[in-house]
């Protein structure tokens, strides 16, 4: 092996040791745990954003399945205030509240 080749060898591991610690700082940068939350966070609200229009165009696809979905989660919500009502009305009985 000739001194130019000795050379050449050692420039050449030279150039990949300083591709290696670039590597190896871009890789501990990337997993540095702030980092690793932001990129899930971004990731997170990406795939939301994503099903919140799907949702709108499956509700202005279907309309009438919406607004009963909506009503019958609104009758779900106001049972309680809804079924007091019925009973006064029907049955005339004293709630606490009017006793």
């Amino acid at each position: 092996m000739s001194a130019s080749d000795i050379q050449t060898a050692r420039r050449a591991a030279i150039l990949a040791r300083a591709r290696l610690d670039a590597t190896l700082a871009e890789t501990q940068q990337r997993l540095r745990p702030g980092n690793l939350a932001g990129e899930a966070w971004d990731g997170a609200k990406g795939k939301a954003a994503d099903k919140a229009v799907e949702a709108f165009e499956a509700a202005k696809a279907r309309p009438a399945a919406t607004a009963t979905a909506a009503g019958a989660i609104a009758l779900f919500l106001a049972r309680g205030p809804l079924i007091r009502a019925a009973g006064r009305l029907l049955g005339g009985k004293k709630t606490r509240r009017s006793q």
